[in-house]
């Protein structure tokens, strides 16, 4: 473990340092509590020993009588045993002294006034034969009550001292276990902290993010990372923008952001599996969720946002592009065989036949496109409705505009009517084509087209002959990604409808559809007067 580096090592060594600290502190403070503790504990106990001695009746006696035989020296020396004290010395009034530890000193005088014959306990500092010492006199009293001698008990500094080391040493002893306490609780939680951080240190840690912060904010790619109680912990500011949430930021539910929708069933895992395909009102997105676990351990999801709105514009432009190509080839193969015909008759010299054949191929086609301009007013939809009649009849599919479809100049005509009108021809057109076939049937379908306004709304209804939707899937084809369709590489299947949805919704109108065996009808009804381009 390197001192200081690793996590287990600051923390050991935070704690070390304070519990040092405080200690340090707190011995100073004891030591001092300690040293006026013991002091006064020796006073006390060295005024209840003379005030104890200076109360027995043989004391008394033997001071008044003048008897300074063995019984004072041995009875002091039993107290001062007993109550633990250093010295017991029996005075007189004429200071000579009846007791004292040393026995060469009994019978002599002391050397100061002998103070307690004026009736009051005295306490101070004595500096006397065994050294400094806290000492309290008390008086002797006569049987007369006059004081006759007195008693002079001491406990000695040195004493004192050892009583506060004491003290001192056991506050000690005590620190040391807490102090070892402190060492095994650091390890502890060093190893608690290292088990949730997945064994990272500090500096690790702080790489990993300003790394990630980095990364999140440089990609051109969304990403949410999800926790397991399904709270944003990341959000990027591409997130933010795709999903239209730029105040989202981490510690919000995902509920709380998004609103009940095909999104919110992706980001929650209500809707699982790859390249989820969303239609917002802005963008196409592909959305991919994705677990993570950390040592093994699952830590959420993170859910990455890729913006294809350009990208499938692009290719649905090619796929349509690809159809015309496909119907001019056609046409160039019908038109080489009509140009033939004409080119044999002429050289064999049937001028009029070849004539009469020219002039029914101009009115067939002429009648065709008079047919939609006399009741379709807008350039911009017929040019539509052409386009996709001939793509379909590469596919052996027949688009017919119905009868009694009257359209005049409408403002929808450039915005979200062409995007609808194409999507649901389209799809109307491939559920035909790949529906079943009986032999020598042609074609193998019809798609009719009606356009209509009545009362300020447009009124677009497109039907085929195909096999229909399956029962109880008529509200999930207009979800994002639900298709019945086989998948095409760089194709995300499942927009168109749910592209058609969003567009009227936003200019207010409804989508409805009506399926049965007989095919699919959906029915669009778009408030002409709201309309705006998309």
């Amino acid at each position: 473990m390197r001192l200081g580096k690793t996590l287990a090592a600051r923390i050991l060594l935070a704690v070390l340092g304070i519990v040092v600290v405080m200690m340090v502190i707190a011995a100073a403070l004891v030591a001092r509590q300690a040293s006026a503790l013991t002091d006064e504990q020796a006073v006390v106990q060295a005024r209840s020993i003379a005030v104890s001695v200076a109360a027995m009746p043989d004391v008394a006696e033997a001071v008044t009588g003048g008897d300074t035989a063995a019984l004072m020296p041995a009875l002091a020396e039993r107290v001062r045993a007993d109550a633990q004290a250093d010295y017991v010395v029996i005075i007189d009034a004429a200071g000579v002294r009846y007791s004292h530890p040393r026995a060469a000193l009994v019978g002599q005088k002391i050397q100061e006034p002998v103070v307690a014959l004026d009736g009051a306990i005295h306490v101070g500092i004595d500096e006397g034969d065994l050294g400094r010492s806290a000492n309290v006199r008390t008086p002797i009293l006569g049987p007369s009550g006059q004081p006759v001698g007195e008693v002079s008990v001491g406990i000695l500094e040195s004493t004192v001292n050892t009583r506060s080391a004491q003290l001192v040493a056991t506050f000690l002893v005590s620190g040391a276990v807490a102090l070892a306490l402190g060492v095994v609780a650091s390890l502890v939680l060093a190893r608690t902290i290292k088990r949730v951080t997945f064994g990272l240190e500090p500096a690790e840690i702080v790489a990993l993010v300003q790394e990630r912060e980095a990364m999140l904010h440089g990609i051109r790619e969304g990403v949410l990372g999800i926790d397991s109680r399904g709270r944003v912990n990341v959000v990027n500011d591409e997130a933010r923008r795709l999903l239209a949430m730029p105040g989202a930021r981490p510690g919000q539910r995902v509920d709380e952001l998004v609103g009940p929708s095909q999104l919110r069933s992706i980001l929650t895992g209500e809707v699982t599996g790859p390249d989820r395909v969303v239609v917002t009102d802005d963008h196409l997105l592909v959305l991919n969720r994705m677990p993570v676990e950390v040592g093994g351990r699952p830590a959420g999801w993170v859910v990455t946002i890729r913006d294809r709105t350009e990208m499938e514009a692009l290719l649905r432009q090619l796929d349509s592009v690809n159809g015309l190509t496909n119907a001019l080839r056609a046409q160039e193969h019908e038109f080489s065989n009509r140009l033939h015909v004409l080119s044999v008759l002429l050289e064999l010299g049937e001028t009029e036949e070849a004539a009469r054949y020219s002039r029914q191929l101009r009115a067939q086609t002429t009648l065709a496109v008079e047919d939609i301009r006399s009741r379709i007013a807008s350039p911009v939809v017929v040019a539509l409705l052409l386009a996709k009649t001939t793509v379909a009849a590469e596919r052996d599919v027949v688009v017919r505009v119905d009868p009694e479809s009257v359209l005049e100049e409408t403002e929808l005509a450039d915005g979200p009517l062409m995007t609808v009108l194409a999507n649901l021809i389209d799809n109307a057109v491939d559920a035909v084509a790949v529906g079943p076939r009986t032999a020598g049937q042609h074609p193998r379908g019809v798609v009719t087209v009606r356009l209509s306004e009545v009362r300020g709304q447009l009124h677009l209804r497109v039907s085929d002959t195909g096999p229909g939707i399956p029962e109880g899937l008529e509200e999930a084809v207009f979800v994002d990604g639900f298709t019945t369709k086989p998948a095409r590489r760089g194709i995300h299947r499942g927009v168109g409808l749910a592209l058609v949805h969003r567009l009227v919704a936003r200019a207010g109108g409804t989508v409805t559809v009506v399926s049965s065996a007989q095919g699919a009808v959906f029915d669009v009804r778009l408030p002409v007067a709201v309309g705006s381009p998309v």
